[in-house]
């Protein structure tokens, strides 16, 4: 058999590997990421530098790849606490952000490099948010709602697809005499974050650290990466939102607004003014984030735009006990009842504290 020469072996084309990356600081990252359809802002530097910058999670994506050419990627993030232990999550505070490009069998030297590097860096679990059918017979470990709407379309085909009582609803809120505003500046998300911590309080929920917000205005909506719409009565502001854009996919992240103007209806009238104004902008779908199984009310809100529903399901490994395990979804519980009571004050200086924990 003959055998190759150096410059024979040389002049081939390198097979795809695998290599471990920071998205925060490798280069040309999300210009890399353009080529696949499925991505999302949460695959984004600009959303792993949020999340760095604000609680200290380190950035680790295993990607496969030959040559320059980014073929699949598999995304993480170390999240290392005093109170719940070092584990993998991929990815923290998303609602769903699965791993890219897996046809062909690209997912398993993927999975193999992320196991490999849990075990070297001794994470207590790996979990893993979105692409549980790529783990075969693995239960998931949590599930919900997922809801997404077709973009493309008339305005008026748009507004015929949601159903009659949220038509009414937005023209009663267009009749109430709102303003809306559509803004990317820091001032906008300081009025949005005051509307959050009296929903977070209602729904018995502590408050993220304003400096989150910081970071997202600075690393996603000052990029031209998302934006704020915001809903006033005159000077109060009533209602708002924060959307996120990557790619052709806009998603709904955070949602607010004063429970004492719920007659206003601004929220729809909000979430109306987000489907127009992207649509306008040529992006083909909205992602509407995950719900809670037991919250009928935000999935009725959400189906009633004419989404598609879906299942999105959390795998979870525990490397200690060597075995993919269930969790309970920890957004209903007696915390709810602790937190409704304490003031506003209270509860940032709490999600202060809690958040880098809880991830």
């Amino acid at each position: 058999m003959a055998t190759a020469t150096p410059q024979e072996n040389n002049a081939r084309p390198a097979g795809p590997s695998v290599r471990v990356v920071n998205p925060a600081e490798e280069p040309g990252w999300d210009a890399h990421l353009a080529s696949f359809p499925d991505a999302t802002i949460f695959h984004t530097g600009a959303w792993a530098r949020v999340l760095r910058d604000t609680y200290g999670f380190q950035p680790v994506c295993f990607t496969l790849g030959e040559g320059a050419r980014l073929r699949a990627l598999l995304p993480l993030m170390e999240v290392n606490s005093w109170l719940t232990g070092r584990r993998g999550v991929g990815l923290p505070f998303t609602d769903e952000s699965p791993p890219l490009g897996t046809e062909g069998g690209a997912f398993e030297p993927l999975h193999a490099a992320a196991m490999a590097h849990a075990r070297e860096r001794q994470w207590k679990s790996v979990e893993f948010r979105g692409g549980r059918a790529l783990f075969g017979s693995a239960p998931a470990s949590t599930s919900f709602y997922g809801h997404t709407l077709d973009l493309r379309g008339s305005e008026a085909e748009l507004f015929a697809r949601t159903e009659s009582s949220v038509r009414r609803a937005v023209r009663k809120a267009e009749q109430g005499g709102l303003t809306l505003s559509v803004a990317t500046d820091l001032a906008a998300v300081r009025t949005f974050y005051g509307l959050l911590c009296k929903t977070r309080q209602r729904h018995g929920l502590p408050v993220q650290p304003f400096r989150f917000f910081a970071h997202i205005h600075r690393h996603i909506l000052a990029a031209g990466l998302g934006n704020v719409v915001l809903a006033h009565h005159g000077a109060t502001p009533v209602a708002g939102a924060v959307f996120f854009q990557f790619g052709g996919t806009v998603v709904y992240k955070f949602g607010a607004s004063d429970e004492n103007l719920q007659h206003l209806r601004a929220n729809n009238l909000v979430m109306w003014e987000a489907i127009r104004w992207h649509a306008r902008q040529g992006f083909a779908r909205l992602d509407f984030g995950r719900t809670s199984l037991p919250n009928a009310g935000l999935r009725k809100f959400k189906l009633g735009w004419g989404t598609v529903e879906r299942t999105v399901e959390y795998v979870k490994y525990d490397l200690k006990h060597g075995g993919f395990v269930t969790t309970k979804d920890a957004a209903a519980g007696w915390h709810n009842h602790v937190f409704r009571r304490l003031p506003v004050f209270l509860s940032r200086m709490a999600g202060a504290v809690l958040y880098p924990h809880i991830a």
